[in-house]
């Protein structure tokens, strides 16, 4: 009897453990594998056309900050809104409007002052 028993707990314990034969495990990922698709080579010209779209993009920023702002001196001074962006200039408020990039337009709403 007692032979029977620890026959069964050693196929339980040789059973439990297995071989694994099924499964591989999975291989481990390089850790020298590049973070992203840029290639080392093109590296100074992708920095270059990042740093140019970034100079873009606070230019325009900082150009719909000042309209938006004339807007409010306008409605301080007038108590209304501009009827449309050219009279921010005919008024004095900005000596001219800023050109937006091809393609790009001023969406203004002349009801609540609101310019995108």
């Amino acid at each position: 009897m007692k032979t029977a028993l620890l026959g069964f707990v050693l196929v339980v314990m040789v059973g439990s453990t297995g071989c694994n034969r099924g499964t591989a495990p999975a291989p481990a990922a390089p850790t020298n594998a590049p973070a992203t698709s840029a290639q080392p080579l093109t590296a100074p010209v992708d920095y270059v056309g990042a740093v140019g779209r970034a100079g873009q993009h606070s230019a325009q920023v900082v150009d719909l900050a000042q309209v938006k702002q004339a807007i409010q001196q306008f409605h301080a001074g007038e108590d209304r809104y501009p009827q449309n962006l050219e009279e921010l200039v005919r008024e004095g408020y900005l000596a001219k409007l800023p050109k937006l990039p091809a393609g790009r337009e001023y969406r203004y709403d002349p009801a609540t002052g609101q310019v995108r």
